[in-house]
């Protein structure tokens, strides 16, 4: 019988899987951009074509107190290059350094060492403006501002909202929560704090399955209802490929230009697939970090997969489950509908946590998820519900002889920035 060997990224590694030739429906990866342009060429033209808005320097002249709000090293953004130019852009138009500073938008992350933001921000933007971690837990560092007609208290880093000036930078990619990553995202979750980002995630679970590449969501209205709240401007998004090398980038307004981006978005990361797999191997790369990061995973794999099949994430996960959120090992042994009602009785002291407990159990519920991972023991994958394998041969092997001689497998080198595409879904991803 014919054998292949496929590799998938992980970490700074690769780990290969082989399996008969005939099972293998497919190996998808985000497209491949084999001629980009040049970065700066990429991000001055979108500069110089503001979607539905005036140009930076017109928007930022005479302000006194400006905030660019980034994201952290859990994205590959390239902040150390994205952001002189904003800088330069800023003193054009006669806002000195000294009234610009940059804060990170962990949404509940764990904060970045000086190390680390050296290597995400870049020397020149360390030298030139203040740069802080945004203190999610701290009360003092918050602003209350009411709450949506939906329910969702509001509240958000006072050092951004009393800017005069907010710009957001970030990447377009699909997301499980608001259907993709970008635009208003970087204010909620990214500055505001625990209650809000539960709120909004506990929103994300309402329904039964993920809104990823659904654009049009109530997740989506809720962040941008947030975003204009706290009065952010403008945005600078990029469109990244697997590698996390720029494809496009789009400034304007907060909506609109994230809505632009989003075409491009899909265009890179939606992958079509002839069928539903009864196994998908899925590597969780560039979501390394920890399982709070890597889980993105799931939701590319459940669309990919057969109701009753087998999703095997392969992750380094090398800060373990969560580091911020280290209680939740206490709920995500209980079913979907068990973590529900703890939360409407008041009894979960993490919500941000439950909402994405709850995810998973939606998950685990029409599949089985089986995980290798150096950073994940056998007995923290008995409690997350996952079943536990040193590598991923005997994984795919053992998935394999549970499916029978003749299961199918897809494998998603990529899959937390991934959107399989169905035949039948062709039109569900469409942006009008």
């Amino acid at each position: 019988m014919e054998q292949v060997t496929v590799s998938l990224p992980c970490g700074c590694s690769e780990v290969d899987v082989t399996l008969p030739k005939k099972n293998l429906l497919g190996v998808y990866s985000p497209r491949e951009f084999p001629h980009k342009e040049d970065v700066q060429k990429i991000l001055r033209r979108s500069l110089e074509h503001p979607i539905a808005s005036r140009p930076l320097r017109e928007l930022v002249a005479g302000k006194e107190k400006v905030v660019i709000v980034a994201d952290d090293n859990t994205r590959l953004t390239p902040t150390h290059l994205i952001l002189p130019i904003l800088l330069n852009e800023m003193n054009a138009a006669g806002v000195p350094d000294s009234k610009i500073s940059v804060v990170i938008a962990l949404g509940t992350h764990r904060f970045m060492t000086e190390e680390e933001i050296l290597q995400k921000f870049g020397e020149e933007v360390v030298r030139r403006v203040p740069i802080y971690n945004h203190p999610f837990k701290d009360p003092k560092e918050l602003v209350d501002l009411g709450t949506t007609a939906n329910g969702t208290r509001i509240q958000v880093n006072k050092r951004v909202y009393e800017a005069d000036f907010k710009i957001g930078v970030g990447s377009i990619v699909p997301h499980h929560i608001p259907g993709f990553a970008g635009g208003s995202k970087i204010v909620q979750p990214g500055v505001c704090g625990e209650q809000t980002t539960a709120d909004t995630h506990l929103l994300s679970v309402r329904a039964k399955r993920s809104y990823l590449g659904i654009l049009e969501n109530p997740v989506r209205v809720e962040l941008d209802i947030i975003a204009r709240k706290v009065g952010l401007h403008t945005i600078l998004n990029t469109v990244l490929d697997k590698n996390g090398e720029v494809v496009d980038a789009f400034y304007g307004d907060v909506q609109e230009a994230f809505r632009v981006g989003v075409k491009r978005c899909i265009e890179v990361y939606s992958v079509p697939i002839p069928r539903e797999a009864d196994i998908v191997v899925a590597g969780s790369h560039p979501c390394d970090i920890e399982f709070w990061q890597a889980h993105k995973t799931l939701y590319p794999a459940d669309l990919a997969v057969k109701e009753g099949g087998i999703i095997i994430v392969i992750t380094p996960c090398y800060e373990g489950v969560a580091m911020t959120h280290q209680d939740i090992l206490e709920i995500t042994y209980k079913t979907s509908d068990e973590i529900r009602t703890l939360v409407t009785n008041g009894k979960v002291k993490d919500e941000v946590a439950a909402a994405l407990a709850i995810a998973w159990a939606q998950v685990k519920e029409r599949e089985s998820v089986f995980i290798v991972s150096d950073g994940i023991d056998r007995k923290t994958a008995g409690l997350l519900g996952f079943s536990w394998f040193p590598t991923a041969q005997e994984a795919l092997d053992a998935a394999l002889k549970l499916k029978g001689p003749d299961a199918s497998v897809t494998v998603l080198t990529h899959a937390p920035d991934m959107l399989p595409v169905l035949p039948n879904d062709q039109t569900r991803y469409v942006v009008p």
